[in-house]
């Protein structure tokens, strides 16, 4: 068999097909031998079936053929497409152009392939990361909010305003539905009460004060009315702490402010360089994605959402819920869903369109020994063997796209080391800045940061095996 490939017309190639009559013999000889394992025909037991009743039954020679080659095109399309390295991404178009009679087969396949997209610039990416550092003004802050947990409230002659605490008696009335009564209710001002008003009442009310006014009432499917009315019965302050040495001691493990302080500002650093990492995966995958013009195309976008779907029903199905449920629950129409399905699923097809670009740009490559510890992984994820899984891959011809993720994800890798790191002043950022150091905390520490260590040592480039993995557990799901 040969096969050339040309360009034609949009984002196509026709595959042009030349069969030997030896190999068309073949595919014959194996149609016969299905066919006579499957055709009852009186006097002749399975398997025994001779050729000429084949024929006889399908209507002759040229019918048996016909099917023949209809069994065979298949294999010989995929055959056709290893052989010029084309990319289809949907079904082909084949047209016999010759051999349907007899003699040698030619037939041409025209098939829609993956676009290469430009990311020009890709060079020069900028990424603005949050700022690492913290602030005299941040650590008050949290030492305000431990202040906060240590406060006493102490009664007051004052009006009322926001962050006082007052105790109520209130009753709410309305036409439709249960009313509502409380006593002796200890609330926040300005805390944002359910019932619609009530901070605006309490702010500058004082003790032995009433209140009364109406607040809307809204259910699912109507909306009321309800007239409250307020007894407002004490006003409390919260007096906070000192913060003191002495306080220090009692409010934390630490023996001195200074002590507390040091280590709001190392857990605070740890947060801020993990957002930080998180920030820079997720704004360097957007700002390559952004360098991506063309429309991706229809058919991958199609099948990209298909995957979703099929995903989405299978998570809603473990957890027991209806695709209605999780509309009402979400507060998202069906509409609405597909549309940010279909929205994701575009950017998620000009991200591999971008990282494959990639990955060509900067000729990365994925060895044999790389490949060979992804499907390590991949097995490990899926509960089996790296032997039996890469089995599985290899009879399902999906070692090249496993070996595509795995160079894609190197591609990604390739590109969080170069991109330039600057902070929200546009200030330069070093990457060893962006290092979680959680080990330098001592073990009590490394536990409480457990989440910040994993982050960091996860590297950036594992954003990208999440495909690979789901690879290797849809091809064990399939076989099992």
């Amino acid at each position: 068999m040969r096969a050339t490939a040309e360009q034609v017309e949009g984002n196509k190639v026709r595959l042009s097909v030349e069969v030997d009559e030896s190999e068309v013999d073949q595919a014959l000889d194996a149609t016969v031998r299905r066919l006579s394992t499957q055709v009852r025909v009186p006097g002749f037991r399975p398997g025994k079936v001779p050729r000429q009743v084949l024929e006889a039954r399908l209507g002759g020679a040229t019918a048996l053929r016909q099917q023949a080659l209809s069994d065979a095109l298949p294999d010989l399309y995929a055959r056709a497409v290893v052989d010029t390295e084309v990319d289809p991404i949907a079904a082909p178009e084949i047209d016999i152009k010759s051999g349907e009679d007899g003699g040698p087969v030619t037939f041409d396949a025209v098939v829609e392939i993956r676009p290469t997209v430009s990311i020009a610039g890709y060079g020069g990416l900028q990424v603005t990361l949050p700022g690492i550092e913290v602030s005299d003004e941040e650590i008050t802050a949290q030492v305000d909010r431990l202040r906060d947990q240590s406060g006493e409230l102490t009664s007051v002659s004052r009006a009322a305003r926001d962050g006082d605490h007052v105790s109520i008696d209130l009753h709410g009335s309305r036409q439709r539905g249960e009313d509502l009564h409380v006593e002796d209710y200890l609330y926040e001002v300005g805390s944002g009460a359910e019932i619609e008003g009530l901070d605006e009442q309490l702010r500058g009310a004082k003790t032995g004060d009433i209140l009364e006014f109406a607040a809307p009432v809204r259910t699912e499917d109507s909306e009321d009315e309800a007239q409250i009315r307020v007894l407002v019965k004490d006003v409390k302050e919260k007096i906070l702490p000192e913060p003191t040495d002495e306080w220090a001691a009692e409010a934390s493990e630490f023996d001195t402010l200074e002590a507390l302080q040091d280590d709001l500002r190392g857990r605070l650093r740890q947060l801020k360089l993990v957002q930080a990492q998180l920030a820079l995966r997720e704004r360097t995958v957007d700002a390559l994605v952004g360098l991506v013009v063309e429309d991706p195309p229809e058919s991958l976008v199609e099948e990209e959402v298909r995957e979703r779907l099929h995903d989405l029903g299978h998570r809603l199905e473990a957890r027991r819920l209806t695709v209605e449920q999780f509309l009402q629950a979400s507060g998202q129409g069906e509409g609405e869903l597909l549309g940010e399905i279909r929205a994701d699923a575009a950017r998620a097809v000009r991200l591999d369109l971008a990282l494959r670009a990639l990955a060509d740009a900067e000729d990365v490559q994925v060895n044999d020994d790389e490949l060979e510890e992804t499907i390590g992984e991949m097995a490990q994820q899926a509960g089996t063997s790296a032997a039996d899984l890469r089995r599985r891959l290899d009879r399902a011809g999906r070692l090249p796209a496993v070996r595509s993720d795995r160079r894609k994800s190197k591609a990604l890798t390739w590109l969080f080391d170069q991109v330039d790191l600057v902070d929200e002043d546009g200030k330069p950022l070093s990457r060893d800045d962006l290092h979680v150091d959680v080990a330098a905390q001592g073990a009590g520490e490394a536990e409480k940061g457990g989440q910040a260590g994993t982050a960091d040592e996860a590297g950036p480039g594992e954003q990208g095996s999440e495909d690979v993995q789901a690879e290797g557990r849809s091809t064990v799901e399939a076989e099992s």
